[in-house]
């Protein structure tokens, strides 16, 4: 059925169809969240387990390897992480992509819950969550008020801060950081305790025991029924400190004769500091699937109200990141618009007709706007990548219209009507037009299905593309021949050359195609062939010499550092540190703010020694107008000549910045500092896991591969997160001493840890006070703790009487591990480095494989790729699959339609011809072969297949109408080369304001619409004279196949074709009138007959 006559015959129901989905995409457009990147569902689940006091090494053998075990076998699981800390096991468990996370979540907690058993009696209870992979925080606040101490503030901040936020839409969690929990302790005199002959441990008890509620049962008095309660809480900080405690010896004493009760904070674990102020500060994190845009909206609502109840309570805004997303979208929008504009104005020029631009250009929103409708039930998001597949199909959008329109103007020059030419025009050039819709389509189904997480990245890039694409195709169809039949008049089709020559451009490629397929009355095609397969070869070398990288550089207006001080490091030395490093920035020009998180890791990781180090730059002046004077001053003898733009914001590149900030530094003493890669997720640029059995190999393995980089000058700032020694306090009991007292190591380990650190959480007392429980911690006060010898006198309870710690045990300070990180069982250690300006990731990669096998490593060590290399690895295989995939189903769908399996090897061929034009686009810019790019190579499969089918489309028509095949392929260039050049202009305009970096995340567009821009440059230049020549090899060799085959199968019989409606309609009227002749004739031959006298008979 031919869909675009019928489209003609009958316009209302095409318009009333896309009337409406124009209204379905407006609303989706608005409701869409906006975000950043995809939302990436990776399915993780984190086992926690925490035991107060527990050393590193002694939770990994008792209980890290246990639930490591347990959950290792489970089914889908790819990859088991532990990292051990003072009192914390962590596992997370990686599963693969088609495990629903509800799924692993559950058999994660069965499998823990099996081995519960065989855990420490002492650990709070294993906590199983899953891990939502939503990046990192979009706003943090800081707050301050003077007359509240940071206690106070902290509970401020936790109580109504936190629930003012939590359970709004998209907020996902708010997490406090700095500040303190409020605390009650009471501080013991080792010197009373061993007076009154009490230890720490019985005192705690003690208050645990007294000082709570509990129910009592019920009972019935009269006619109702009442509730027993049983109130031991104290109500007050006074209360408590006269509570009486039991002596083993049957005295009693209050407990302020046994040290002091303190109405405190806990212990500090963490602090913030803005610009050197001390500060308490929150996170708001969004939930899965929420617009990052829509969530700051409400969090700036709740804070301003807040303000304005909280008159005392200062908060500030302290670091955004959703100004980056917002602004990512405004310059995507704008470059969406700046090139559909550029787009229609080329149209316009070729075309020399408003009619016909308009038709065009109706075609833009008409395919771009209902596709926002299919991205909304899809579950996608306004993202950089849902943009950027946007922004590249825009060039595409309008090429089907403006082939259709090129070939309606053709048969109206030929005498048509608008009318007949749209209907007959359109069915001529229908075929094709949905050959290159299905090609591009083919290309981009499978990579949207690739594996593993850059699937969850090109998944709605290559739906996107394909549905944007195929609304293209509904319009070309059924829209623009419509418009062209009741919009276009017959001088509208005269064209500017019209009536003349052709023009010397087009009189130059004619002949060197005929030069290039016939030239000299020989068959030149094979010649022109094998130039063209040098310079693919060429240009295929070329291009493997292009490096790659995850991610292009990119400009943020902030640097993430990570800090580590050496083990052994106190909280104190983390603020002491970095207050240096903030003093040694402070005056470099960029340098806006510098906000200190202590105690965390950029990828949330707890530990005193480390700390993330947030550099806030200027907003950064990156509009069309700063861009387009920046190019314009580089060019030589005119760029004198471009006038300098007043400055709004920074103009300084953040890589200038980020290389004096390390250098400056680089002076701060006891320092590891380096950048953390905030679009890889907060790890190192480059990393890799060192594993081993053997804790030695790991050891000897680090020295040499750290040692051997350290001398690479491709690599900055290597370091080794392994598990460093630190000093600690190791009490080893005298086993015939203590086993004669009946003194077990639970026993010394408890009496211990109450002493210095006070009892596990979970056995603390609490004080009901100011509508919440407060924790009673009891331990020896802060002197009596930083003496060892005090440790050595601690009081241990026996049978016969208390006896000194130092009785049945030996305390010696030694060493062990900081820090304990394992993967898949085994333990490990991260090796990772910056990348030296001017280097790249795959160059980086390349040169640590070749320095590896020099080392001469155990064999017992394995050296696996981690972060970026590893997601690149997994990208770029997965990548190669899906490419190969999707030029065998473009190839499926072009012999499907050309009923050929030769032919379309010629559209295949012309693939490679935009290799070079990458290639040169990419090494002339210094651009790395990253993610965009791949993306960029990915459309111009399919812009290049439409070239060469346009092409050989045209020629298989013109020899259905009888011409010789070489005179077909000239007649093709001759009237294909105008749209196909016309298209490539389109494509190029619509890629410039991207080319550009125009706005935030313009460094992100950039390679894309660079590789492209120089992908279709080239492209259409070989296309145009290599494409005629490939068709007719491909000729030859499809009669060789055809005589071969000939000789063993039967001739297919050629059977009647099924004329179309309105040429049926013609015969049968010519039959008619045929037959209504033949009638007349025969009916006058009758009456001559009738009116002849018959002759006499001769018997007569």
């Amino acid at each position: 059925m031919n869909f675009s006559a019928w489209s003609i015959r009958n316009p209302v129901a095409p318009l009333l169809a896309f009337f409406l989905l124009m209204v379905l995409g407006w609303q989706s457009f608005n409701s869409l969240p906006i975000t950043r990147f995809p939302n990436i569902d990776v399915p993780l689940v984190a086992v926690s387990v925490a035991q107060s006091g527990a050393a590193p090494a002694e939770m990994e053998t008792q209980i890290t390897k246990e639930i490591e075990d347990a959950v290792a076998g489970l089914t889908g699981a790819k990859r088991v992480t532990s990292t051990v800390t003072d009192g914390l096991s962590t596992t997370v468990i990686e599963f693969r992509m088609e495990v629903p996370t509800d799924k692993a979540v559950q058999d994660v907690k069965d499998a823990v819950d099996q081995i519960r058993g065989d855990l420490p009696g002492g650990i709070e209870a294993p906590i199983v969550t899953r891990i939502d992979v939503e990046g990192q925080a979009i706003m943090t606040f800081a707050v301050a008020a003077p007359d509240m101490t940071m206690e106070e503030i902290s509970w401020f901040v936790d109580d109504t801060v936190t629930r003012a936020l939590q359970g709004r839409p998209g907020i996902g969690r708010v997490t406090r950081i700095g500040g303190a929990d409020r605390e009650i302790r009471v501080e013991l005199d080792p010197v009373r305790l061993d007076s009154y002959g009490v230890t720490a441990q019985a005192v705690s008890a003690q208050i645990a025991a007294t000082n709570t509620n509990l129910g009592g049962g019920k009972l019935q008095l009269g006619s109702g029924e009442q509730a027993i309660r049983t109130l031991g809480d104290s109500g007050t900080v006074e209360a408590l400190s006269q509570t009486t405690i039991a002596l083993p010896s049957g005295r009693f004493v209050k407990l302020t004769e046994l040290g002091q009760v303190i109405d405190s904070y806990e212990e500090l674990k963490s602090f913030a500091r803005i610009d050197g102020e001390a500060t308490v500060a929150f996170l708001v994190f969004r939930s899965k699937g929420a617009s990052e845009v829509s969530v700051a909206e409400t969090t700036n609502a709740v804070v301003d109200r807040l303000r304005s109840e909280n008159p005392n309570v200062t908060i500030t805004m302290v670091d955004d990141s959703v100004f980056y997303t917002y602004g990512n979208y405004e310059a995507a929008i704008h470059t969406l618009l700046e090139g559909a504009l550029l787009a229609i104005l080329v149209v316009l020029a070729f075309l020399r007709n408003w009619r016909a631009t308009l038709i065009a250009a109706v075609a833009l929103p008409l395919s771009a706007v209902p596709t926002f409708w299919l991205m909304d039930l899809l579950g996608f998001s306004l993202n950089l990548v849902s943009f950027l597949a946007l922004t590249l199909a825009t060039g595409i959008l309008v090429d089907d219209a403006i082939v259709e329109i090129e070939n309606i103007a053709r048969h109206i020059r030929m005498g048509k009507s608008p009318f007949r030419a749209s209907i007959e025009a359109a069915d001529e050039i229908g075929l094709a037009v949905i050959a290159t819709t299905f090609t591009i389509v083919a290309v981009f189904v499978p990579v949207s299905f690739m594996p593993g997480i850059p699937g969850q990245y090109f998944r709605q890039f290559g739906l996107t593309v394909a549905i944007a694409v195929l609304f293209s195709l509904l319009v070309a169809r059924l829209i623009t021949p419509m418009m062209a039949a009741y919009f276009m008049r017959a001088k509208d089709a005269v064209g500017h050359d019209e009536g003349q020559k052709d023009g010397a451009l087009m009189r130059g490629y004619l002949w060197l195609v005929r030069i290039s397929t016939r030239g000299f009355g020989l068959p030149t095609y094979y010649a022109t062939l094998v130039v063209a397969v040098v310079v693919v070869i060429f240009s295929v070398i070329a291009m493997l010499q292009v490096p790659g990288s995850l991610f292009p550089p990119e400009d943020e207006s902030r640097i993430v550092v990570s800090v580590e001080l050496p083990p052994g490091s106190t909280l104190d030395d983390t603020v002491s540190t970095t207050d240096a490093m903030r003093d040694a920035i402070g005056d470099i020009d960029g340098v806006k703010s510098v906000l200190v998180i202590g105690g965390s890791t950029p990828l949330g990781d707890r530990d005193i020694r480390r700390a993330t180090f947030t550099i806030i730059l200027d907003r950064l002046d990156n509009g069309l107008a700063r861009r387009l004077t920046d190019v314009g001053q580089q060019i030589p003898l005119l760029g004198a000549l471009v006038p300098d733009l007043p400055v709004v914001g920074r103009v300084r590149p953040q890589a200038q910045i980020e290389a004096e900030v390390f250098a400056a530094l680089r002076d701060v003493p006891d320092l590891r500092a380096f950048k953390a890669a905030t679009m890889g997720g907060g790890g190192r640029p480059f990393a890799y896991d060192i594993l081993s059995t053997d804790e030695d190999d790991l050891d000897e393995a680090i020295r040499k591969i750290d040692a051997a980089l350290r001398t690479e000058p491709m690599f900055q700032n290597a370091s080794t997160e392994a598990a460093l020694p630190r000093p600690e306090i190791q009490i080893t009991p005298r086993a015939e001493e203590a086993a004669r007292l009946g003194v077990s190591v639970q026993q010394i380990a408890s009496t211990v840890r109450v002493a210095t650190i006070g009892d596990v959480s979970a056995a603390l007392g609490k004080l009901s006070i100011d509508n919440r429980l407060v924790p009673i911690r009891v331990q020896l006060n802060a002197v009596s703790r930083d003496d060892l010898a005090r440790i050595s006198a601690l009081k241990i309870a026996t049978a016969s009487g208390s006896v000194p710690l130092s009785a049945v045990a030996t305390v010696e300070v030694s060493e062990g591990p900081s820090v304990v990180k394992r993967l898949n069982r085994l333990r490990v250690a991260t090796l990772g480095a910056d990348i030296a300006p001017g280097y790249v990731l795959d160059q980086a990669t390349a040169r640590f494989t070749e320095i590896l096998p020099t080392l001469d490593l155990p064999a017992s060590v394995q050296v696996t790729p981690s972060g970026d290399a590893e997601v690149q690895a997994e990208l770029l295989g997965s990548f190669q699959n899906a490419m190969i995939m999707g030029v065998l189903l473009m190839m499926f769908v072009l012999i499907l339609l050309f009923h050929s399996v030769l032919q379309p090897i010629t559209i295949i061929f012309s693939l490679l011809l935009s290799v070079g034009g990458v290639a040169a686009a990419l090494i002339l810019t210094q651009n790395p072969l990253s993610m965009p790019v791949l993306i960029g190579i990915l459309m111009l499969m399919g812009i290049v297949a439409k070239n060469a089918i346009l092409l050989i489309d045209f020629a298989i028509e013109m020899r259905v109408r009888g011409m010789s095949r070489i005179d077909a392929v000239i007649e093709a260039g001759h009237k294909r080369a105008r749209p196909i050049v016309m298209t490539s202009i389109a494509m190029s305009a619509g890629m410039l304001p991207s080319a550009l970096g125009v706005g935030e995340g313009g460094a992100f567009r950039a390679p894309m619409a660079i590789a492209v821009t120089g992908g279709i440059i080239v492209s259409t230049v070989l296309s145009l004279v290599v494409v005629p020549s490939m068709y007719l090899a491909m000729d030859d060799l499809s009669r060789l196949f055809s005589w071969v085959l000939g000789r063993f199968l039967g001739k297919k019989e050629v059977e009647p074709e099924n004329p179309e409606a309105h040429v049926l309609a013609e015969l049968i009227e010519s039959g008619r009138q045929d037959m209504a002749l033949l009638q007349g004739r025969l009916s006058a031959l009758e009456e001559t007959l009738v009116h002849r006298k018959a002759p006499p008979h001769a018997a007569e």
